[in-house]
């Protein structure tokens, strides 16, 4: 079975307003927020392979859930088009993936992602809290399949869920 967790970005510091979008932090709620999810995430699923957003916020939080699972900054692939990111930009990110990874997590932006992760299974989610993360697995060989692969919700976590 292929694991996807589409992962939001934790929580960002609007701390300098003139900052650009693309360039802002964490702040201190993301940077407690994004381990502890990571925590709860290994509790569920083995995370083999991390995919990012290129922009700060989302490599940090990636970078949380790596090193949780053991891997270093540098085996997190950033893929720039997952940055303000459409339904097809999240396609063709899950399709590129390496078929000899099982179980990926793939981090990005609102509205985007929670755009995609209704269109995967018949569990709708309004949106897509920060460093929340949405489960779905498939049958399948390679990742190239996915789009197409019947697919099943396996678990939506979030940090402020009272039964996470």
């Amino acid at each position: 079975m292929k694991i996807l967790l589409l992962v939001r970005h934790a929580k960002s510091s609007w701390d300098d307003i003139t900052m650009k979008d693309f360039d802002r932090p964490l702040n201190e709620r993301g940077k407690k927020d994004a381990p502890e999810m990571a925590e709860r995430v290994k509790e569920k699923v083995k995370v083999e392979h991390f995919v990012t957003s290129p922009a700060k916020r989302a490599r940090r939080t990636a970078r949380f859930f790596a090193e949780a699972f053991g891997f270093e900054k540098d085996d997190i692939v950033v893929v720039d088009h997952l940055y303000e990111p459409t339904v097809q930009a999240f396609a063709d990110a899950v399709a590129a993936l390496p078929a000899d990874k099982n179980v990926v997590a793939l981090f990005a932006h609102n509205p985007g992602i929670t755009e995609y992760v209704n269109t995967l299974t018949n569990v709708r989610i309004d949106d897509m809290p920060t460093c929340a993360v949405f489960a779905v697995g498939m049958e399948g060989k390679t990742w190239a399949e996915f789009a197409t692969a019947e697919k099943k919700f396996l678990f939506f976590d979030y940090p402020k869920n009272p039964v996470g």
